[in-house]
């Protein structure tokens, strides 16, 4: 069995109040029958950081080159598949990212793209897995957005 570490980044922009998630669409592989969407990621380089990996891997899939990584949250994703001639473990590691970038330029490894709302972005997801990595990222950043803004009411009021 071959071993793959990969890492990528759930990508969030902000727009009137809102927060939309960015997917890519990736096209039939030898694991996968049919064109799926998914996240950025990418297979971790030898010597390179998973931090840098991730802004690599983003700025070659997307152009983004804005990212700003959001503290507190890391999730791994563990699975096996197969190819015609071996099986594979592959373990990926997220981070939960913001940018203030739309309008994105796609490398030749995808088919399209989209910036979801996050109740969109779930039907999309057709691997369990991943619908829980978003459901996470979903959960943590509306609790961090909460928890912000009532210390900025209560600064507010501390004057």
């Amino acid at each position: 069995m071959k071993s793959l570490v990969s890492a990528g980044a759930i990508i969030f922009r902000r727009e009137k109040e809102k927060i939309y998630y960015l997917l890519l669409k990736y096209a039939a592989i030898n694991m996968v029958e049919k064109s799926y969407w998914g996240f950025v990621k990418g297979v971790v380089e030898k010597g390179e950081r998973k931090r840098e990996t991730i802004l690599r891997e983003v700025y070659e899939e997307t152009a983004i080159n804005d990212l700003k990584f959001i503290k507190g949250f890391k999730i791994t994703n563990e699975y096996y598949f197969k190819t015609k001639n071996d099986l594979y473990h592959k373990k990926v590691y997220y981070l939960l990212a913001e940018t203030k970038t739309k309008k994105i330029k796609l490398s030749f490894e995808h088919l399209d793209y989209k910036w979801l709302l996050y109740q969109e972005a779930i039907k999309k997801l057709i691997f369990e897995n991943d619908k829980k990595i978003l459901e996470k990222a979903n959960e943590f950043l509306r609790k961090s957005l909460s928890s912000s803004k009532e210390n900025s009411k209560r600064k507010s009021f501390n004057i």
